[in-house]
């Protein structure tokens, strides 16, 4: 993939402050995609001084994000950036697309696009005269987890792999284990989770069973319609006067009928992961409530060992939310009143991962990483 540099220029960054005293130098940078339809603006930041240093590009989950992976008042990505450069790496973050700097439309555009996207973060790299091309990764967080798989996949200008709480589960089981998480979690009566749960499954099979078809509107609310019968004589067993439970019926189905939710919902994780032949590194907190540490993590190594990939680190932090931020309810309503930043344990992780793999020294050790 081909991406052509528009301008960039440098700076020292007024970055989040660590002990360390490592001067950090910024290039806020524009690129094209391969079409040219798509001008990104991102920040290119790296130790000043150094030479020759690995350099990881971050990919944001879903939704619009900007560079900075600003989520209910942390800056995620900015995190990330300040401590890696500090520590001798270098980071590209871009906005996404129809976010800052950046234009196109977020809306219309899938999990594929998005790789696309990703791989244009990668060519624009090779453009620049301080990078070294064997040293580059991607990092990405939640769907950023299948957004980078797809693009390893396709490219070989991709050297490793970081996954922040990435998917690791096909699109159809992700929605039913998601929703079947933050359901547990939430404070509905018994019944009313049952129901929940019921109706989750009946539309997510119905969206999978449309997903390429023109009939697929129609499918979902006869779907609905079918189930809103049964649970209606449901409800009056239950001798309850009043029902609070409501499924978004129409919300639901404008989503899925558009573009990104009907390649999601048939995205196949284990066959994608089984094509990707660099190191991974995969980290999920254990009260993440969006994508479920265990199921994920024991998919990042087994979808990569069915096609012979034995490099892959996999670990799961305590007390850490899908943001990697120290939680007690660990439910998203929480996440705005969370005042610690990302976790200092995964960053420590992540950066000796790195230097691991491309320290000259080779005498870097991770004790609290299991390969």
């Amino acid at each position: 993939m081909i991406s052509k540099l528009i301008f960039g220029f440098a700076l020292l960054c007024n970055m989040v402050s660590f002990a360390q005293t490592t001067k950090i130098v910024c290039d806020s940078v524009t690129f094209k995609s391969t079409d040219g339809k798509i001008t990104f603006g991102g920040t290119f930041s790296k130790p000043e001084g150094k030479k020759s240093f690995p350099t990881v590009v971050i990919v944001s989950g879903t939704g619009k994000q900007d560079r900075d992976g600003t989520m209910a008042g942390h800056k995620i990505f900015l995190e990330i950036a300040s401590y890696l450069n500090k520590n001798g790496i270098a980071v590209l973050r871009t906005d996404d697309r129809g976010t800052g700097k950046t234009n196109g439309t977020y809306e219309t555009a899938t999990t594929k696009d998005f790789a696309d996207d990703a791989l244009a973060a990668i060519a624009y790299l090779h453009t620049r005269t301080d990078i070294n091309r064997a040293k580059i990764g991607l990092m990405g967080h939640s769907e950023g987890g299948a957004v980078i798989s797809l693009a390893a996949v396709r490219s070989k200008e991709v050297k490793f792999l970081i996954s922040l709480a990435g998917l690791a589960m096909g699109g159809f089981d992700a929605q039913i284990k998601q929703n079947e998480d933050l359901v547990a979690h939430s404070a509905l009566p018994d019944y009313d989770k049952k129901r929940s749960n019921d109706i989750n499954r009946i539309m997510f099979e119905t969206a999978l069973r449309y997903a390429n078809s023109d009939s697929m509107e129609v499918k979902l609310n006869d779907a609905y319609k079918r189930w809103k019968l049964k649970d209606d004589i449901y409800f009056k067993t239950l001798n309850i006067q009043f029902d609070h439970f409501r499924f978004p019926v129409y919300s639901f189905i404008n989503n899925s009928t558009g573009p990104w939710y009907r390649y999601f919902i048939q995205y196949d994780a284990k066959r994608t992961i089984a094509k990707i032949k660099v190191p991974i590194l995969a980290l999920n907190g254990d009260k993440d409530l969006m994508v479920a540490a265990d199921e994920n993590l024991s998919n990042w190594k087994n979808y990569s060992l069915t096609g012979g990939n034995k490099k892959v680190t996999t670990m799961k932090l305590p007390g850490l939310n899908h943001l990697f931020l120290a939680c007690v309810t660990c439910d998203n309503a929480e996440i705005s009143k969370i005042k610690t930043g990302f976790s200092e344990d995964a960053l420590l992780i992540i950066k000796n991962w790195i230097k691991k793999r491309f320290s000259n020294s080779g005498n870097i050790k991770i004790s609290i990483v299991n390969d």
